[in-house]
């Protein structure tokens, strides 16, 4: 029964999350006439569709987590807050600034920059696939363990650092310099988020400590 909930949910998750970026993107922009925004879309949704298919098949209960959204940590509330509000204004500004055209951004740095935005994509693909307790929401489940191998191997938070790195060429993907300093606040906040879910593990999860002590970056090899 619960897999069949799951079944009917992921297809109605996607669907509401492509229509809502369809609207972030083209009632700014004030027309259809906007490539970069339907490339983009392509570049996030058609790995979107194939990943969710993936664990829908292999690992469901994965999917379960990720849709779990209330956060138990106060600080890491304030966190989402704020991560909304850059979202929102983030995404709302490239159709903005398409309509009034004050960015030029070159083809080919649009292109450069899906590119990245899609390798990043698969890179967090593999971080679930390695780590099937990586949930949306900050606590430590029944069973988890910590885990060192793969991407886990480089830094403490490759998942963090996939996200970073997507987020940080989605304004050039979408053909906007205006909205890049509204995803670089994402930096901190991803910093902030790291801070606080540490304490949670260095509390709860038996072993984080010796793996800190082993995996000496966080975010970004050899610079946090």
């Amino acid at each position: 029964m619960a897999d069949n909930a799951l079944n009917k949910k992921i297809p109605l998750i996607i669907l509401a999350s492509f229509i809502i970026l369809v609207i972030f993107f083209f009632v700014p922009a004030g027309t259809l006439d906007y490539w970069q925004a339907w490339v983009y879309l392509s570049v996030i949704f058609v790995p979107f569709l194939f990943v969710a298919l993936y664990f829908l098949k292999n690992d469901p209960e994965f999917l379960e987590r990720r849709m779990k959204m209330k956060e138990k940590e106060t600080e890491q509330k304030s966190i989402i807050a704020w991560s909304k509000i850059i979202f929102i204004v983030g995404f709302l500004l490239p159709g903005i600034d398409h309509r009034f055209g004050w960015s030029n951004v070159p083809f080919e740095a649009v292109i450069l920059a899906n590119t990245i935005v899609f390798l990043s994509y698969i890179f967090i693909f593999f971080v679930f696939k390695e780590n099937s307790y990586a949930a949306r929401t900050v606590e430590v489940e029944k069973g988890q363990k910590v885990i060192s191998t793969g991407p886990y191997s480089i830094v403490r938070h490759p998942m963090y650092f996939g996200v970073l790195i997507m987020l940080l060429a989605t304004p050039v993907a979408l053909g906007s310099y205006v909205a890049l300093p509204i995803f670089l606040l994402i930096l901190p906040v991803l910093v902030y988020r790291i801070l606080n879910e540490e304490k949670v593990l260095l509390r709860d999860l038996p072993g984080y400590n010796d793996y800190v002590q082993k995996i000496r970056y966080r975010l970004i090899p050899l610079i946090w």
